[in-house]
């Protein structure tokens, strides 16, 4: 009697304990949704201030595909043209918040022939493989392959650094080095195509970071532009 008596008890405590452990749990996992949220509100509202070394400065950048198609599109809809435009938009404030003059061109915009400016980044996102991570580019073909080298530098270093993706160099095509705008725009025109990542393995960041995605290629851009190291950000922290 008293050995049942015993197991009871045991088992008594180990439900208690199991109860307090599940709600320690969800606290926990309350906690987190709470802060991302608020990383999430911080990104949004933040603002970058005027640059002295990219005040004035011109820089182009075109959302991929738009004016022409959708680009990829995953079984359930998502549509490459509508992540790479609104990325371009996202990218364009904070450049102008730096001070800027950005343009921002379609696929095949006119004002590409013979186009002039500091820099410009052609904006794209993968395939909705199950696969993660992003490639940069620059014209097999460059006449100034060193500035154009450091402006890909530039680039990968802030946008890994920021987003935290990884790098996917392996998947660079002749679509990328080839670009089409490389040969219409002026050859001294820095230019560069980035592929974002994955619509399928990066889908949240792609659709929900979006902010975090163009503070990443704002900051590469302006490392180019002002020859400064990009600031350090843990991928967790929103921009400053």
């Amino acid at each position: 009697m008293r050995t049942e008596t015993l197991r009871r008890l045991e088992r008594i405590a180990l439900l208690i304990l199991l109860l307090a452990l599940g709600g320690s749990l969800f606290l926990a996992w309350e906690q987190i949704e709470q802060a991302r949220f608020v990383l999430q509100a911080a990104s949004r509202s933040s603002t970058l201030r005027p640059i002295p070394e990219v005040v004035g400065r011109r820089i182009g950048l075109i959302a991929g595909h738009s004016g022409y198609d959708s680009g990829a599109v995953c079984p359930d809809g998502l549509r490459e043209v509508d992540i790479n435009q609104a990325v371009a938009s996202r990218t364009a404030e904070y450049l102008r918040q730096a001070g800027a003059i950005v343009d921002v061109l379609t696929e095949f915009d006119v004002r590409l022939e013979g186009y002039r400016a500091d820099a410009l980044l052609s904006i794209h996102s993968d395939s909705c493989i199950d696969a993660s991570g992003f490639k940069i580019a620059r014209s097999e073909a460059s006449i100034i392959p060193s500035t154009e080298d450091l402006f890909v530098a530039c680039l990968y270093q802030a946008y890994e650094q920021v987003t935290g993706l990884p790098r996917h160099d392996g998947s660079i095509t002749h679509d990328m080095t080839k670009y089409h705008a490389f040969r219409v725009i002026d050859p001294k025109t820095p230019a560069a195509i980035i592929e974002l990542g994955f619509m399928g393995g990066d889908r949240e960041v792609l659709t929900a970071e979006q902010d975090r995605v163009a503070y990443g290629l704002a900051q590469g851009i302006i490392c180019f532009l002002s020859g400064k190291a990009v600031p350090t950000l843990p991928a967790s922290a929103p921009p400053p």
